[in-house]
This record gives structure tokens, C-alpha cells and sequence, in this order.
């Protein structure tokens, strides 16, 4: 009782005084409590100013500094993802990188003649009949096993074609024979400059199995160029037979390539050198690939304290059709890195001294969100085929294997072996030659989806390479430095050494500065804060206190406002439909008296029978029926006596 007064002068106070802040009822009243109480000056005065075109000034500063401040805002986000690059120069002692040394022939021509020897025949009649090139009888053909031959089937399938005057006709060079070209024609040159005939273009034509009108013709504006082309189609098809072991006997030991080897001042050997086979180049040799644990490093740089090597390359074996060139070909990069030697290998001349100065460069690039490269490519969905660290080729290769073995059915000899997979042939697959090329053509023009889905990674070492050469050896020192060579060859080597045969090779790092290339955030999170701050007080005059009053004002009390209009609004709607069930209710139930009672099924009047036995209502009272008025009773009877049970109740 004592406390009724104050609650009534509290609910007497809500009424009079105006409601603030996030009790406003309407988004207006809101709005004007928030100028009115806000610490940024220039919606207080839109509110205070008195006027129109005072307020309207006021109205247009404000919402140019709030532009101005959402675009400042903008740019510094897009600064916050930008990197600057750091160089940092070391001097230290460097570990030496893996140098991957291969004879730019794989396999000597002397041991492979006998499963080259159906191909090499086809080629000579096409040089033959092109370009009147004729030479003696070969050798009668020793005997080979049924997987080691190719097959004149296939070279009669896929011929060397004359195309002529661009018509759809063409001869084929070794039998003269002349056939119509169907499907598309694809020039495998940059450009074709010819001497004005066009009878000089061949080329040959690859079709699909399944279907034979399915056809490309693939030339070439030079013949050397096409003749290479075909010679080493078939030649990875004879190959991709072989098995390793027996390739491995084909091609150089590491006593056939290395005839001398200094590493920091120090004579080396062989032990120092890793086989691996490569399928383009045969046996390669590795020098300090790391797999016995440990890596060599230099303390000095220069020639004399780098690798020095006299490689034997034997020209007089090499295969005439399959390579033109001669030498070697090397390749320096990590221990960790696979050699794509086929792709950047630095070619070695022969009969020169070749220095290759070495600058070591490592560079660490920042992943996402500030590029688009991988760290370790764990999230790239192309299996890795070279067991060797994530690179971009691996990536490419792999993906171009994968898609390989989906659409041909089997890989390509030139790139590992998938597991499950196996190499390309005509025997257990002749339409892999149509299937191959047209992939690799989407794969050159990026509609494969590999250069999409591989990416660079972020870290890596680089070797930039100085390359100069020197002729070697000298007019006066030729006779005996051969003569040398040749003792130490020992047994081995039955003819005198040809100086176009050796090849004089040194690897060194020319200085050991260590360049490191790193990107860094340009900008951190407190500078980015702090920027932030410095644009809201410039334009706004506010603070994170103010940002936080805005986050409040504009978005929780401005939603429960709307929240509770709408409940207020609901909360109505139900209420009414409540109340119109229960009218609705009450006049349905006296209806239904009378109408709806068992006692009056029938359809007759009542009675005062079936009367009786309605229901009475529950809240009135029983109906009793009054106590008879017994004085004024009168029993008129016939009988002249009474009864006598009757006397009791008269009594």
C-alpha cells in the first residue's frame, strides 16, 4: 500500500515526459534524438540549423564528408591487400645446386639400329623419293623380339605425304601413290616461306580409328622439319616397348659420358653423380642430387672452386634422323626440383669450353588474398606424377597426363606413368596418335582447363646463368691433351679421341651473394586502423566511440524499433482474430440449445414429457414446486366411509 503512490507518479512521468534514445516509437523520433545528442557537428546542426537553406547546406556537407569518407575507406582496403617487395643480400656460404648433365643423343645409334631398323628404311625411301637421297644397302636386319618391331603396317598408315597446290590430294613419298585429304589442315611452322612452290609443303595425316572420316593433316614448310616429326612419332612408339631395364643398357653409363670431374679444387668420380633415366634423353647423370643426404656447398666462388667436367659425347653414334645437333645438354637447379631438361636445358657445344656463371636467387611470394600461387600444391586437385617438390610444370605435365589416359586410354610416352596406366602404342592402341595431337592442341591453346587450374608456387630458388664459351682445346695443346684423354680412357675407347667428341664443361657461382626477394604487407592492421581514424576525425570529426554510437543507433535501435512495430502490429492482428473465434463460438452455441439436445431428436413438438427432460441451466437453481395448501384440499369421493388406512392421513 505504501508503495502505490510512487508507481503512480512513475507512470505519470512516462506519460508527460518525451521518450529518448532506443525507445523512440518511430524511426523519426530516433533520428532527431541522435542529432540531437551526437558528437559529430554536422548532423547536430541539420536538426538545431534554422532555415532551409541552411539545413539543406548542412545536409549536403554531411553527406559529402560520409562519401568522401566511404571512399577513403575503399582505397585503404585495397592498399591492405597490395605487397611491397623487399631484395635482401646475403654474403654466405652457399650450398651447391644439383647440376643434371644429358647426351643430347639418348641412346647410341649402334645398339638401337635393330629396333629402329623398319623405320630407318621408311625414312630413307622418303629422302629417297623427295630429294633423290639414296644410300647403300643397309645391313641385313638382326633378329629382335615381336614387341621390339613396329611393324610396316603402321608406317603405311601414316605416311609422309607431297601436298600439292593446297588441293585436297596428296602423293605419298614412298610409294607415289596419291591420296584424297579430308577433314583439317594444321601448319605445324610459324609461318610457311617457301621458294613460291607449294609442292614443297609435306607433312602427314593422322585420323581416328573409330571413325575414318575424322581426319587432320598436319604439315610442315620445311621437309627437315616434318621428316623429324614422323621419325620421332614412331620412334616413341617403339620405344614405349622397350622395357627400362633393357633402355637403361641402350643408352651412356656414367664411364661413357664423364671422362674427367673437379668439384671445389677436389678430383670427384661417378660417385658423385645420380643415374636417372629420362625418356627423351636416356640415362642423365645428377651431380650432388642430395639423395645420400647430404648436399655440397662453396665457400669461394670462381671457376677453380666450381664443377669441371670433360664429357664424352661420341658424335660417330649419335642417330642421324632423331637429333641434329651435337653436345650436351645440362640443367642447374634444387635438390628437391625435377629437370625439365627437354624444356630449359642450356645446350654445351662440343669442342668448346663452356663456363656457366651462377647467381643464386630465392624469392618467396605472399599467397592468398595477395596472389593467386599455392604453398606446397596440396590444394591444387592434379595429382603430382614426378615425386619431386610443386612446381608450375609439374602441374602442366601432370594435368596434360591425367587428361591423356581419360581420353586416349593410355600416356604419353613422354611423361611419367600414372599409376593403373601404361605407355602409348599402336598395337594396343592405334588411334593414340589422332587422340594425342588433337589434345595437345587444346592443351596449346589453354581449352584443356590445365593453365586454369595449376598455379604458381609461392616460393622458389632461381639460378640466373652467365654463359660464355671458349674453343677448347687449343690448336697447340690438341695433340696431347687427345692423347691424354685417350690413355685414361684406357681399354675402353679403341680409336683415337676427336676433339668434336669431348666437351669441356664449368659450373660456378661467380659470387656468393645471397639475393632474397620477399613481398610484405604494405599494410598492416593497426595502420590500417589508424588510417581509418585519421579519415573519420578529418571528415566527420568522430571517433571509434562515434563509430560504435552509429553501429548502435542506425542498425540495433533502428531494427528493434521495426521489430516492435511489426510484433505491435501482429500482436493486434492476433487479438482481434482471437476475439472473433470467440464470438463467433458463443452465438454458435445458442444456436445450437434445443436444436442439438438428445432428448429432442425427433422432429415433433416438445411435450411436457420430453420437456421434462431437458437440461437445466447450470448456473440457475433447481425449480422445486410450491407445498400444496392442504386446508384447501377437498377429496369428494363416492364412498360414503372412510377407509380405514386412510384415518393416518386425516388424522
Amino acid at each position: 500500500a505504501a508503495t502505490a503512490p510512487g508507481k503512480k507518479i512513475t507512470a505519470r512521468l512516462k506519460r508527460t515526459l518525451p521518450v529518448r534514445g532506443p525507445q523512440a516509437p518511430t524511426l523519426s523520433e530516433l533520428m532527431r534524438w541522435y542529432c540531437l545528442n551526437t558528437n559529430t557537428h554536422g548532423c547536430r546542426r541539420i536538426v538545431v540549423s534554422r532555415g532551409r537553406l541552411r539545413r539543406l547546406l548542412w545536409i549536403v556537407l554531411t553527406l559529402s564528408a560520409v562519401g568522401l569518407i566511404l571512399w577513403q575507406c575503399a582505397e585503404l582496403l585495397m592498399n591492405y591487400y597490395s605487397a611491397s617487395v623487399s631484395v635482401t643480400v646475403q654474403f654466405q656460404k652457399l650450398p651447391f645446386p644439383a647440376v643434371t648433365i644429358c647426351n643430347i643423343n639418348p641412346y647410341k645409334y649402334s645398339a638401337m639400329k635393330e629396333y629402329l631398323y623398319e623405320l630407318d628404311k621408311e625414312t630413307k625411301k622418303a629422302l629417297e623419293t623427295f630429294y633423290g637421297f639414296s644410300e647403300g644397302k643397309s645391313k641385313v636386319r638382326r633378329s629382335v623380339d615381336d614387341w621390339n618391331s613396329t611393324g610396316s603396317d603402321f608406317f603405311e598408315q601414316i605416311p609422309l605425304l607431297k601436298v600439292e597446290d593446297f588441293s585436297r590430294t596428296a602423293t605419298e613419298l614412298h610409294s607415289g601413290q596419291k591420296r584424297k585429304i579430308e577433314g583439317s589442315v594444321f601448319h605445324k611452322d610459324s609461318s610457311i616461306v617457301n621458294s613460291g612452290d607449294s609442292n614443297d609443303i609435306i607433312g602427314f595425316q593422322l585420323c581416328d580409328a573409330n571413325n575414318s572420316s575424322e581426319c587432320a593433316l598436319y604439315t610442315f614448310s620445311s621437309g627437315v622439319n616434318a621428316i623429324q616429326e614422323w621419325y620421332k612419332l614412331h620412334y616413341m612408339n617403339i620405344m614405349a616397348q622397350i622395357p627400362l631395364e633393357i633402355k637403361e643398357k641402350l643408352s651412356y653409363s656414367a664411364e661413357d659420358l664423364l671422362l674427367t670431374c673437379f668439384f671445389d679444387g677436389l678430383s670427384c668420380d661417378k660417385r658423385h653423380f645420380t643415374r636417372f633415366h629420362h625418356p627423351l634423353h636416356g640415362n642423365c647423370y645428377t651431380f650432388n642430387s642430395g639423395e645420400s643426404g647430404t648436399i655440397l656447398s662453396t665457400s669461394t666462388g670462381g671457376s677453380e672452386y666450381g664443377l669441371q667436367v670433360v664429357l664424352y659425347i661420341d658424335e660417330a653414334d649419335y642417330n642421324p634422323f632423331l637429333v641434329t645437333s651435337t653436345g650436351a645438354k645440362i640443367m642447374v637447379h634444387d635438390q628437391n626440383e625435377y629437370p625439365f631438361i627437354e624444356d630449359i636445358g642450356t645446350e654445351i657445344e662440343t669442342a668448346a669450353a663452356t663456363s656457366i656463371g651462377m647467381h643464386f636467387t630465392q624469392s618467396r611470394k605472399l599467397s592468398k588474398p595477395y596472389s593467386d600461387c599455392t604453398e606446397t600444391g596440396a590444394d591444387i586437385p592434379v595429382e603430382n606424377l614426378y615425386n619431386k617438390s610443386y612446381s608450375l610444370q609439374i602441374c602442366l605435365h601432370s594435368c596434360f597426363q591425367k587428361a591423356m589416359v581419360e581420353s586416349c586410354g593410355c600416356a604419353q610416352y613422354a611423361q611419367p606413368l600414372p599409376a593403373g596406366a601404361e605407355y602409348c602404342n599402336y598395337k594396343r592402341n592405334p588411334n593414340w596418335m589422332y587422340c594425342y595431337y588433337r589434345l595437345h592442341e587444346k592443351f596449346v591453346k589453354e581449352q584443356l582447363g590445365c593453365q586454369q587450374i595449376c598455379k604458381e608456387a609461392c616460393s622458389f630458388k632461381e639460378w640466373a646463368l652467365t654463359t660464355s664459351i671458349a674453343q677448347w682445346p687449343s690448336v697447340v695443346s690438341e695433340d696431347w691433351m687427345l692423347r691424354v684423354l685417350s690413355w685414361d680412357k684406357g681399354q675402353k675407347l679403341n680409336k683415337k679421341l676427336n676433339k668434336t667428341d669431348l666437351a669441356n664443361l664449368m659450373v660456378f657461382y661467380k659470387d656468393l651473394n645471397e639475393r632474397f626477394i620477399s613481398e610484405n604487407p604494405a599494410n598492416t592492421l593497426v595502420i590500417l586502423l589508424s588510417n581509418f581514424g585519421g579519415q573519420l576525425g578529418l571528415w566527420m570529426s568522430c571517433s571509434v566511440v562515434c563509430v560504435i554510437e552509429i553501429v548502435e543507433v542506425f542498425f540495433i535501435d533502428s531494427l528493434s524499433i521495426v521489430l516492435r512495430r511489426q510484433w505491435q502490429r501482429a500482436k493486434k492482428w492476433w487479438s482481434g482474430r482471437q476475439q472473433g473465434r470467440a464470438a463467433q463460438a458463443t452465438a454458435s452455441d445458442v444456436e445450437r440449445q434445443g436444436h442439438e439436445n438428445p432428448a429432442c431428436i425427433d422432429e415433433d413438438l416438445p411435450t411436457f414429457t420430453t420437456a421434462l427432460r431437458l437440461p437445466l441451466p447450470q448456473d440457475s437453481p433447481l425449480p422445486r414446486t410450491p407445498p400444496p395448501n392442504y386446508s384447501t384440499l377437498r377429496l369428494e369421493t363416492a364412498f360414503t366411509e372412510q377407509l380405514p388406512d386412510t384415518l393416518e392421513l386425516g388424522q
